[in-house]
């Protein structure tokens, strides 16, 4: 079997703090890789650079001026993580390579396990996705936040491991496979567990960040979710069909309670209290519905636009 070459995709928001250096570990990697005869040694780095105002991009071109297995491109404005992780995909496929690997600029992912990755590949695995062995790293509420995202994903049929992330190998098939996918929202980590071909796992341990803050707040973190389910799963919209029969069969329930009431015991219902309660609950219940309904209808919306996922300013190939 010929060396596969391998391309490193690492999407950036302003890490001008730590980007340099990340470049230089991830070279030691690939060196390591082909000194051992794993990889070809035209494998390769390409950085996104997802709208950052900071100096990140001078120090991409500073970069690839002076190593040209550095490529990249920039956004024009800040379009968000998955955007940046479909456009190093799509770049790579077009520059060449026989798999791909992503993996975050803080290189809070264990870099070393690159090595694992490759490994699977070469038993003729296309996808191997990167499993954190725990979560020592995260805050309580981090880490409850995100097993909750977990969690509610599996339970509303989004089937994605626990404490997967978008460190993952997919091989230059699977590439070919995504390029047929045209929506706009893609939700990679389902996308890539859905589509069906031969999957590893690879275990990894995470370390504290040695440069910067983190970008993904909790808030990015709910779209995330949102747009996960909204792109692969329609039991949200099953519940509120149920949601909808049981309300109406609560409602004639009391209606004949209340009819066998007055004819038999001539004995009307009150109480403004309960009637202001059931009011609120149940008007609460439908908003609720229709914030569900309109995620959907909004999803909908944003692909029949068919806008671009994302807008280059530049690109260093």
């Amino acid at each position: 079997m010929n060396k596969p070459i391998l391309a490193v995709i690492i999407p950036c928001y302003n890490e001008e703090l730590c980007i340099e250096r990340t470049v230089k570990t991830l070279f030691e990697v690939l060196n390591t890789l082909i000194e051992k005869d794993k990889i070809n040694p035209d494998s390769y780095l390409y950085l996104v650079d997802d709208g950052s105002s900071d100096s990140t991009w001078e120090i991409i071109k500073k970069l690839h001026s002076e190593n040209k297995l550095v490529k990249a491109q920039k956004f024009i404005r800040n379009y968000g993580n998955q955007k940046a992780l479909l456009a190093g995909l799509e770049a790579v496929r077009e520059i060449g390579c026989d798999c791909v690997i992503s993996i975050d600029a803080d290189l809070q992912q264990d870099e070393w396990s690159i090595e694992k990755f490759i490994d699977e590949y070469s038993k003729g695995f296309d996808i191997v996705s990167g499993i954190r062995n725990d979560r020592k790293t995260d805050t309580l509420f981090k880490k409850t936040t995100a097993l909750l995202f977990y969690k509610i994903m599996n339970l509303l049929g989004v089937k994605i491991p626990v404490n997967h992330s978008d460190y993952r190998l997919i091989s230059s098939r699977a590439l070919e496979l995504m390029a047929q996918y045209h929506e706009n929202s893609l939700f990679l980590r389902g996308f890539f567990h859905e589509l069906g071909l031969k999957t590893a796992y690879v275990h990894f341990d995470v370390k504290q960040r040695f440069a910067g803050k983190s970008k993904f707040s909790l808030v990015k973190l709910i779209e995330l979710s949102l747009s996960g389910i909204t792109s692969f799963s329609i039991v949200p919209l099953r519940i509120i069909t149920v949601l909808g029969f049981l309300m109406a069969l609560f409602g004639f329930v009391v209606g004949v309670e209340s009819v066998i009431e007055k004819i038999f015991y001539n004995n009307s219902p009150n109480g403004m209290t309960t009637t202001i309660i059931l009011l609120c609950v149940f008007g609460g219940i439908q908003l609720f519905c229709v914030g569900i309904i309109g995620e959907y209808v909004g999803q909908v919306y944003r692909e029949v636009k068919a806008r671009p996922r994302y807008i280059k300013e530049a690109e260093l190939k």
